[in-house]
């Protein structure tokens, strides 16, 4: 036979034979994605800031769809405006739930907590809070080298040159979290945006005893639990020295802003009558 023909047959044949195998493997292992996954995604903001606890959209989008409801998924950039289009697509009940918003839980300002010391070290608080205390007697303040400002993809933090603390802008913060993260000192706090953007909140994280800590911050809480026991509602805790307002139990009321010695509690777009 001639050779060039049985050279065409023995290479025909093994590329028969390994069509047929790599048809099989396809089909063995292939991977079924639902054709509603790039309908999910695409009604996402596109932010992959990890806001919604996944790594990106795509991951977000995939965990609506597996999802038997939505009632723990929350995309915290597009809120319910894009939950209820994600619910639509997929046939499921919207969960609604209040909008939060990133508030800074430190009023440490250069008047409030005055210098100790100088830094002169790299300007990232990630940095800095594993080779420093901080330059004033808190240890627990903010360090005011904006790694939360760097991280905010929506322009939503800002730092102020006089008070020497990161602000938030009502108006652009989207509640994403990654200020959250990115705090080494856990100052920022994800807390219900409330009606009118009215918030009662601790400004403060110090947990050392009273005296230390009013030597070290003039308006730093003390533990004195004054706030705890005019509060009706059980919303205030007093734990290593300081207190914590519950989002969830609060009602506004306001009395604990009145009875703190050292205005360590904000009460933040009240009437000023109020």
């Amino acid at each position: 036979m001639n050779l060039t023909l049985i050279a065409i047959l023995a290479l025909g044949g093994i590329g028969l034979v390994i069509a047929i195998i790599l048809y099989w493997a396809s089909q063995k292992f292939k991977v079924y994605e639902d054709p509603r996954l790039d309908d999910v995604e695409a009604a996402l903001p596109g932010a992959n800031c990890g806001g919604c606890g996944f790594a990106g959209c795509r991951n977000f989008a995939e965990a609506c769809v597996k999802s038997e409801n939505l009632e723990t998924l929350l995309c915290p950039v597009g809120g319910l405006e894009t939950m209820t289009r994600v619910a639509f697509i997929l046939g499921k009940e919207v969960v609604h739930s209040e909008p939060k918003i990133a508030v800074l839980r430190c009023n440490g300002s250069c008047a409030n907590r005055p210098k100790t010391s100088v830094y002169d070290g790299a300007t990232s608080c990630a940095v800095a809070t594993t080779t420093f205390g901080g330059d004033t007697g808190c240890f627990y303040g903010c360090l005011g080298l904006a790694d939360c400002v760097d991280v905010c993809q929506f322009g939503a933090l800002k730092m102020n040159p006089d008070t020497g603390l990161p602000e938030v802008d009502e108006a652009k913060c989207t509640s994403c979290g990654a200020c959250v993260k990115a705090c080494p000192k856990q100052l920022f706090e994800l807390r219900l945006k409330g009606p009118e953007s009215q918030r009662v909140y601790v400004r403060c994280m110090n947990k050392d005893k009273g005296a230390v800590a009013k030597k070290a911050c003039s308006v730093a809480c003390i533990g004195c639990g004054k706030c705890e026991k005019v509060c009706e509602f059980d919303a205030i805790t007093i734990t290593d020295n300081l207190a914590y307002i519950d989002f969830n139990k609060c009602t506004l009321c306001r009395e604990c802003v009145g009875v703190c010695p050292t205005h360590a509690i904000a009460k933040l777009n009240f009437p000023t009558y109020s």
